[in-house]
């Protein structure tokens, strides 16, 4: 499907060139001489390489048809998560590399939508967030004010995180999945 350059925002997939490309970043500039173009930062999904490229607002693109499907996350085996289709049953594997850091925030039987192109899985996102149990936080420092500052802690996964100063070891916390930070105290 050929989709205009201005149509173009982050999370779109690309065919170019016979390469998968997921958009990551996307400035219109507008130079003092000539047209606008659209300057497009792109992430090839086999290689991970990253690159720049830009198009004329008149200049179409193919975007890549991708099928989303729920599933449900198994284990991980080495750097390869285990998924399974909620409707057919079928098992799929995506190395870690795809889901990147969020991958640190999986939990068994949780679901998430997989994107495949032609069968493949290409990548996956997980909920935006998720709660999880705050296992080591440092004491509180006298004289530290809770607007200003964190402290570092440490969650159920081993992932560390930056919490308020009020938080202790055994409290449970919604946590953003995409950049891996602190929202809120989970109401339980």
């Amino acid at each position: 499907m050929k989709i205009g350059a201005n149509e173009i925002k982050p999370g779109v997939v690309l065919q170019l060139e016979g390469k998968l490309l997921v958009v990551l970043k996307r400035d219109t500039v507008q130079p003092g001489k000539g047209g606008a173009f659209a300057a497009v930062e792109l992430r090839d999904l086999k290689t991970g390489t990253k690159t720049i490229e830009r198009f004329r607002t008149s200049e179409t693109v193919e975007r890549a048809h991708l099928d989303e499907v729920e599933m449900q996350f198994l284990f991980m085996e080495g750097d390869n998560a285990t998924f399974m289709d909620q409707e057919s049953y079928e098992q799929h594997q995506i190395p870690r590399e795809l889901i990147g850091d969020p991958a640190d925030f999986l939990k068994d039987g949780m679901v998430v939508t997989v994107k495949l192109f032609e069968g493949t899985p290409l990548s996956c996102d997980l909920p935006q967030t998720v709660t999880m149990e705050l296992v080591e936080a440092d004491p509180v420092v006298k004289g530290q004010t809770a607007s200003s500052s964190y402290k570092p802690g440490k969650l159920e996964n081993g992932r560390r995180i930056l919490v308020p100063p009020h938080l202790e070891q055994g409290t449970r916390i919604v946590v953003n999945t995409a950049d891996g930070t602190y929202l809120e105290r989970a109401k339980d």
